[in-house]
């Protein structure tokens, strides 16, 4: 059986990325790294969540990439608390040209450029 491990998320600096993200999802850093990564993210022992490794990459994120990171909230209140911290911890807001009527989501990039999304899951449309 095979299992998603982590996620791998390219970046140009390693240590602002991860303390970008360790604040950003009160994620611990993992001593030794996992899964043959060194710089491996896990959320405390207890909480749900996927590991998260970033690697050194000098390749530049696509403006639309195929995959991405959604972090949930519980409402449009706690999204635009979340993403205004987000922002405040190095993030800034993407100029996104694909935002539907009335979006359950917020795109920010991380200081790598990398986009992610802040998701309502209270939004009527979930």
């Amino acid at each position: 059986m095979v299992t998603v491990g982590q996620v791998v998320l390219g970046v140009t600096d390693v240590q602002r990325a991860v303390e970008f993200w360790r604040a950003a999802l009160g994620y611990e850093f993992v001593d030794g790294g996992f899964g043959g990564c060194a710089n491996v993210l896990a959320p405390p022992p207890g909480a749900p969540g996927a590991r998260l490794a970033l690697q050194t990459s000098t390749t530049p994120p696509p403006s639309h990439p195929r995959l991405h990171l959604d972090l949930h909230v519980a409402d449009r209140a706690e999204q635009a608390v979340e993403a205004e911290r987000l922002i405040a911890l190095g993030a800034r807001r993407v100029n996104w040209d694909s935002y539907p009527d009335d979006p359950d989501f917020v795109v920010l990039a991380d200081p790598d450029d990398n986009l992610f999304c802040v998701v309502d899951l209270g939004h009527p449309a979930r």
